[in-house]
């Protein structure tokens, strides 16, 4: 019988004496195990204060688990019976039907393509000119005094091409003429001299444009 017990080695598992602190075979140190017994908590010892709050929580959670079960069943019974009441429910869904032809199938109708306006081609004018409008007669330079009136008459020929002539005046003499155009004779005017004309300046022109034909007159101010 043995006197003194043995241990062993928690590295190689050798057995050797207890009076050693550490293995002859691979030198592990030896490590004495407590013999301490874990002191209880207070909340395990019947009587203290921890202990009736731990009673008192675990009931809580007890409460609220059966009360969270309860309001999941409730869920479930409603939902059920909501589908139950739906006229909707079990009925079977009918399908789509498709067009069997091309006659039942709407087709949008195709927007029509708005045709191009073609341009009207530029007259061929032979002849533009001003004309003294009381005699029909041709002119190329006029005199005027200031006040007097003058008119004018813009002839396009072949007769056969129409179009609104456009009139007008140099600058310098913008402030010395009026131009008033007739309402009932196309391409008339009436040219008013309102004052002379300025220092330097001895006469201006005045222009009839039409389709991009142009005549001029030379006016002159007396005095």
């Amino acid at each position: 019988m043995k006197i003194i017990p043995e241990v062993k080695c928690r590295r190689c598992g050798e057995s050797f004496s207890a009076l050693r602190t550490t293995c002859p075979s691979c030198g592990t140190r030896r490590v004495a195990q407590s013999t301490r017994t874990p002191a209880s908590t207070p909340s395990t010892a019947k009587g203290t204060a921890a202990y009736e709050r731990a009673n008192v929580n675990t009931k809580w959670q007890m409460i609220f688990g059966l009360i969270l079960v309860f309001a999941v069943i409730l869920a479930v019974v409603v939902m059920v019976a909501t589908g139950v009441n739906d006229p909707s429910y079990n009925q079977p869904t009918k399908p789509t039907k498709a067009p069997t032809s091309t006659e039942e199938a709407e087709v949008a109708p195709t927007p029509e393509a708005v045709p191009t306006p073609t341009p009207s081609p530029t007259p061929n004018i032979q002849t533009l000119e001003i004309l003294y409008a009381l005699e029909d007669r041709k002119i190329s330079d006029v005199t005027m005094t200031v006040g007097g009136e003058l008119p004018l008459y813009a002839r396009i020929l072949p007769s056969d091409i129409t179009g609104n002539v456009k009139w007008s005046i140099d600058k310098d003499g913008q402030d010395c003429f009026t131009i008033t155009e007739d309402s009932e004779k196309a391409n008339h005017i009436t040219l008013k001299c309102t004052g002379r004309l300025p220092a330097g300046v001895n006469y201006v022109y005045i222009y009839a444009t039409v389709y991009g034909q142009e005549a001029k007159c030379i006016i002159r101010v007396n005095g």
